[in-house]
């Protein structure tokens, strides 16, 4: 009986050892997760400006480019704005800065600063605004509204028989027209020949009377005062500049002028054709960002011009001249 004991307890001991090695692992602890992936970072541009002059619309058209860029590509763009202070030769100077610094796009404000930019580089993409006539301004002759390789942009050009016929519009018993430009800016000489057109078509008498600088402008704008029922001042950032020399000389002489856009005829003006230097400036804005993302091949990026023209009136110089607005005409604010 010992030994049949003895042999019951050896085997329930064997299955009690069995059963211990049997038991299943435990489960081993889970691998840790990778760290999510980070989103890459938003691509970066740096954008130069380069600006003719400092005045009413040209500033509008600035503002109106960088905060539609700024909209459009949020944290992503910097920019560089300069200056040229009606320096022609300096446009070229801060464009070659532009190109030394390798910039993404530039932005020529005015005709001299996209011819300057357009001089400088053909490989930075170039957008201009502010610029009447972009065939006049890059010598193209038969101009079909695209300028092709690097450049493109946005025109402030208001229609010239319209603005000829808004001379006959409100002065219809004048004889003579003075036709006052800066001869430096070229598409101001276009804009004067087109206008010059016109008005003989409609009967009148003209003459130019052109100032290379604001230093003979005075000169030049007595003269035209001195000869002249009506003056006509088109779309010229030397006269925008110096707008209240010239209603300094024609308002004492009873001299009204017509202008070529509302900046000038704030100041000068008796009426104009105007367009939003703002919404021109926001335009460009927006082909700049599609031409930064790629989205756009600047060339073949027809140039744009501004969608609304508004007839407006300056109501200070009208009651200075004794001069009743016309109808369909809205006061400049």
């Amino acid at each position: 009986m010992k030994k049949l004991l003895a042999l019951v307890l050896t085997g329930v001991m064997a299955l009690s050892l069995a059963a211990c090695g049997a038991k299943e692992e435990a489960p081993a602890a889970p691998a840790a997760s990778a760290p999510a992936a980070s989103a890459p970072a938003a691509e970066t541009y740096t954008v130069g400006i380069c600006q003719l002059v400092q005045h009413v619309a040209l500033d509008a058209a600035t503002q109106g480019f960088m905060d539609a860029l700024n909209e459009a590509l949020p944290g992503q763009v910097t920019f560089d704005n300069q200056n040229a202070s009606n320096d022609i030769p300096m446009c070229s100077t801060i464009v070659n800065q532009f190109v030394a610094a390798d910039v993404d796009l530039i932005l020529a404000n005015a005709t001299p600063a996209l011819q300057a930019a357009s001089a400088a580089t053909i490989d930075i993409p170039i957008l201009g605004t502010s610029v009447t006539e972009y065939g006049v301004a890059m010598g193209i002759k038969d101009f079909n509204g695209t300028v092709g390789g690097n450049v493109s942009g946005t025109s402030d050009l208001a229609p010239l028989d319209q603005q000829a016929a808004m001379i006959q519009e409100w002065f219809p018993d004048a004889k003579n027209v003075g036709l006052l430009y800066c001869s430096a800016e070229a598409n101001s000489q276009y804009q004067v020949d087109v206008v010059k057109a016109e008005l003989e078509k409609l009967g009148y008498t003209c003459e130019f009377y052109s100032f290379s600088d604001s230093n003979d402008l005075a000169a030049v704008a007595e003269s035209a005062a001195a000869a002249s029922d009506v003056i006509y001042v088109p779309t010229d950032n030397t006269v925008a500049s110096n707008a209240a020399l010239i209603d300094n000389i024609c308002r004492p002489a009873g001299i009204p002028v017509i202008t070529g856009e509302e900046g000038i005829c704030a100041i000068c003006g008796v009426a104009t054709l105007s367009i939003s230097y703002y919404d021109l400036g926001v335009a460009t804005g927006k082909m700049a960002a599609k031409i930064l993302t790629g989205e756009a091949d600047i060339s073949t990026m027809p140039v744009g011009y501004a969608e609304t023209v508004t007839p407006k009136y300056n109501a200070d110089i009208c009651a200075s001249l004794n001069i009743t607005p016309l109808e369909g005409y809205e006061a400049i604010g």
